[in-house]
């Protein structure tokens, strides 16, 4: 028996037949063996970008264990230096809300129930969340609690489209130009409250 080929089925074989004339095995190979090489090369620079970050928050970490055990010592107690990173969440919804707390929200990019912002804390930021502060909650996070975000709730704006981060080619394409390759380097660059950090970071 004699499967009759559909004109799709047809088209298809043609193109195949053409591509296997055209570009010979060789390069087909040799392309695929630079993607294998690009993408190792990626992950390997990510990999770098990690540890390196990871080795500077644990210096942090133990310079403050340091300092504290050398102030009782003495007798006395280490005041931690003030955060520069601020996380809030909305906790209530519209009712019963003023157009001034409403707007202020909108500001803040916190327009649903549950969303979260990073900000950079002065005055401008003090002054508008002791305005809203019956809608939402906030505090200063640490690297940890930095990356769960970004990893598990975090999304971004490409195209004008809402994305979540889930991959770092995302996150290149819409911040390479800031030397902002991976979602490591992202939250370094919110943690450290870097140049481009006076945008909000919503998750």
């Amino acid at each position: 028996m004699v499967a009759r080929l559909t004109p799709d089925q047809k088209v298809a074989c043609s193109i195949h037949k053409w591509v296997k004339t055209v570009i010979p095995d060789l390069l087909l190979k040799k392309i695929k063996r630079n993607e294998e090489w690009e993408l190792a090369k990626k992950q390997e620079l990510e990999a770098a970008e990690r540890k390196k970050y990871a080795k500077d928050y644990e210096v942090q970490e133990k310079e403050l264990i340091q300092l504290k055990r050398e102030a009782k010592l003495k007798g006395g107690f280490y005041v931690n230096p003030e955060s520069k990173l601020l996380f809030i969440i909305r906790v209530r919804g519209i009712n019963a809300m003023r157009p001034r707390t409403r707007k202020i929200l909108q500001l803040l990019r916190l327009r649903q129930i549950f969303n979260g912002a990073f900000l950079k804390v002065n005055k401008a930021t003090m002054n508008m969340l002791h305005l809203v502060e019956p809608h939402v909650t906030y505090g200063y996070p640490n690297p940890k609690i930095v990356r769960e975000l970004i990893y598990k709730r975090s999304y971004g704006k490409l195209n004008k489209q809402r994305v979540a981060l889930t991959d770092d080619a995302i996150i290149e394409q819409a911040l390479g130009k800031f030397g902002i390759i991976c979602v490591e380097d992202l939250i370094h660059e919110i943690m450290t409250v870097g140049p481009i950090s006076r945008h909000h970071w919503v998750v």
